[in-house]
């Protein structure tokens, strides 16, 4: 997702400056776009070689490990930071950026999952916005646009069904690059994974529950493989909208970079004339049971859904170093939250504690 970012950003270098970056440890890959974008300061979680970078980059502050990370996301002077870190790991310095009065933009799931009302309730106080990078918040957030969510009967998340949606094979036999082959979009592992088995749907509803403030029970999945409407709201009176666009992830990414304004893309257009079919589908909750598991963490809250995020990540490494099934991730997630007791209102302290439990106990489960 960030290689999109900069890549939507590099063909509006009039209107954008990039003042930060950070990266996992790939230090290749973070210098070249260093220097390529003039940035002043990076991050690198993997020390040895944030001390490497440090050497290359001369005229560039590089900090290094996870609490470098933190410093990168809440120092920089930038109005608008982009969570693009996967999992849990982006949670505090998406938190400190908050802190430090900047707005947010989520290309990052867990961080609403895990600590919605911790986040949601800090941007509040700074007076910051928080927003939301996926394609299907994004399509709500537009229907959205001057209506109130008191209005809104259900809001529909719109799915492709990932690569297993029509498969009539054993999900013992599932492997990790049957399972990371998504039909549509090109994403990193951990979400492609999480597509495989609809539990990144699971996660969205979750992450819209938290990010509209509305109801779980109103959130419903709507399987679209053409994967053209990004998702619709119907509202009280009957009317539904929704939003259209093509399949690349540039195109929200664009749009929240631009807002509130709207500048022209430099993608191409949808072509109505050319599409043929529009089908929707209701989800296999028999099928895909790790949906079940979102919703229940979802009405649940507390600390459920952290729970529930923690242990899918740890799943999905095991399963990815075949050390588990294709069919076993899910049972091993709700092992997990079967065992948790749930603490309602959560400080952060104590979701990161749960967080930590959860992971604990997904390895000894397996």
């Amino acid at each position: 997702m960030g290689k999109q970012v900069l890549d939507v950003i590099d063909k509006q270098r009039e209107h954008f400056q990039v003042l930060g970056l950070t990266g996992k440890s790939n230090l290749e890959l973070l210098q070249k776009q260093a220097e390529k974008f003039f940035v002043p300061v990076v991050g690198l979680a993997d020390e040895e070689k944030a001390k490497e970078l440090r050497k290359r980059l001369k005229k560039t502050e590089v900090y290094e490990g996870d609490k470098g990370i933190i410093e990168v996301a809440k120092s920089i002077p930038a109005d608008l930071v982009i969570s693009c870190i996967v999992g849990k790991a982006a949670l505090l310095p998406t938190l400190e950026a908050i802190k430090s009065g900047k707005n947010i933009a989520l290309a990052n799931k867990e961080s609403l999952v895990i600590a919605g009302s911790i986040l949601k309730n800090e941007a509040k106080k700074k007076e910051v916005q928080i927003f939301s990078i996926d394609s299907e918040q994004i399509a709500i957030f537009q229907c959205l646009e001057g209506h109130n969510i008191t209005d809104v009967e259900k809001i529909y998340l719109t799915a492709s069904g990932g690569p297993f949606w029509k498969w009539e094979g054993n999900f013992e036999d599932v492997t990790p690059i049957q399972a990371l082959s998504h039909p549509r979009w090109k994403m990193g592992p951990k979400i492609s994974l999480d597509s495989a088995t609809l539990i990144n749907k699971g996660l969205e509803v979750i992450e819209t529950h938290y990010f509209f403030g509305i109801d779980i029970e109103k959130i419903k999945i709507l399987i679209h493989p053409e994967s053209i409407v990004h998702s619709l709201v119907e509202f009280i009176d009957g009317s539904i909208l929704g939003q259209l666009g093509i399949t690349d992830m540039r195109l929200p990414i664009h749009y929240i970079l631009n807002y509130p304004e709207r500048k022209r893309n430099f993608l191409p257009f949808l072509r109505l004339e050319m599409i043929k079919k529009i089908s929707f589908e209701p989800p296999d909750f028999q099928k895909f049971p790790g949906l079940k598991l979102a919703y229940w963490a979802g009405k649940e809250e507390g600390t459920l859904p952290a729970v529930f995020s923690a242990a899918d990540e740890v799943a999905v490494e095991l399963f990815l170093k075949r050390k588990i099934k294709f069919s076993q991730i899910v049972p091993l997630i709700e092992g997990v939250m079967k065992e948790h007791k749930v603490l309602p209102n959560p400080s952060l302290k104590e979701i990161l504690k749960v967080d930590a439990w959860a992971r604990k106990k997904a390895r000894q489960l397996f």
